[in-house]
């Protein structure tokens, strides 16, 4: 009995072993890849990063309310494709509801580790609820988000496989109408810029992230507004290029100054907009004049424009109004030497290639 016993016993742990490797396998730890998901929030906006050490961080949180509609398509994504039992990070850009408007609900889902954002104030002109609103926000975070500042690196860790190293940073560049020192190259694109006026909103505060995985690099602005783009970007270049960028403010035009879109030249860029809400027509004719640029991908396609006024269809992932939307996400998959990554739309989209320069 004695022998059964330990032989039973040895069984038992080895397939412990298989059933934790294979839980790896599908949480996406051995493949050594970032993946970047651009989750459908109908015109809000939540992205996902989970790192090659399976870190996350997610961005945003869509819009509360609709029946549960964003948060569950977020913990979706969270949780049946990226297969993560929780999040280490969940940043807010602004306190704007289509920005942040989850989070206190997805942290009565699933654990938080972090919460960070640009400092909480204690009114919101725009927002006559907004007191009310972050009663839940800072129970979720038991009252202990961390501040966000210019300048600052979130604490995610560099990717090792193989002896080989892939540095891997998060870098706040704009937080509350400051931005980081305007050293670089100068920016040749800095005399088309045109102030507009002053922004009073909580979008012009939005927190700005420039993500670093070996070459690649993706920034993300929020709804970050003319002025402060021009702030961040003249006279001269303080990000130099980029591989991915999520076009700010959804599309709108009171976002996406030249001056900040021509110089950081894009290879790809994600449209998180809704039916009817953003891909505005400047902001396409401005995306149109990126050299470098070879794929636009949009969350949505605008209804209310023609064809010829938006990306092709076969890069919009979802083509209904809101009533009949399945709500299809676009994904980006970084390799593990940053060398190259595919972009494709929901799970079962054909990945296309793109190098890094």
């Amino acid at each position: 009995m004695c022998r059964a016993f330990i032989r039973s016993l040895v069984l038992s742990v080895a397939f412990a072993v298989v059933l934790a490797s294979t839980a790896n396998v599908q949480a996406g730890t051995s493949d050594g890849r970032l993946d970047i998901y651009f989750i459908d929030v109908e015109g809000g906006a939540a992205t996902l990063i989970v790192t090659p050490g399976n870190e996350s961080l997610l961005i945003d949180s869509g819009y509360p309310d609709y029946g549960g509609r964003d948060r569950d398509r977020i913990l979706k994504v969270i949780r049946d494709v990226a297969k993560l039992s929780h999040l280490d990070h969940a940043a807010v850009s602004h306190w704007h509801l289509d920005h942040y408007g989850n989070h206190a609900s997805l942290a009565a889902q699933i654990k938080v580790n972090n919460f960070w954002d640009r400092g909480i104030p204690e009114m919101l002109a725009e927002d006559k609820d907004f007191e009310k609103r972050m009663v839940d926000y800072r129970a979720a975070s038991q009252n202990k988000s961390k501040t966000l500042k210019a300048g600052d690196t979130l604490p995610l860790k560099d990717w090792v496989m193989k002896g080989n190293q892939t540095p891997l940073s998060v870098k706040v560049v704009t937080a509350s109408r400051e931005v980081i020192p305007n050293v670089g190259a100068p920016n040749p694109f800095a005399a088309e810029n045109k102030p507009q006026d002053n922004d009073p909103t909580d979008n012009a505060a939005s927190v700005s992230l420039l993500l670093k995985f070996g070459k690649f690099s993706f920034l993300t602005c929020g709804d970050l507004t003319w002025n402060i783009e021009s702030k961040l970007m003249t006279p001269n270049n303080p990000i130099g290029q980029v591989e991915m960028f999520m076009v700010t403010h959804h599309g709108l035009g009171v976002s996406n100054n030249p001056t900040l879109l021509l110089p950081i030249d894009p290879r790809v860029c994600v449209m998180c907009n809704g039916p009817t809400k953003g891909c505005d027509p400047g902001t396409n004719a401005t995306l149109r004049r990126i050299k470098s640029l070879q794929a636009v991908y949009q969350l949505h396609r605008n209804v209310r424009l023609k064809a010829d006024e938006q990306t092709p269809l076969e890069f919009i992932a979802n083509d209904s109004e809101t009533a009949t939307c399945k709500g299809v996400f676009v994904k980006a998959s970084v390799a593990p030497d940053g060398a190259s990554y595919t972009v494709q739309i929901g799970t079962d989209g054909k990945p296309r290639e793109f190098q890094t320069r």
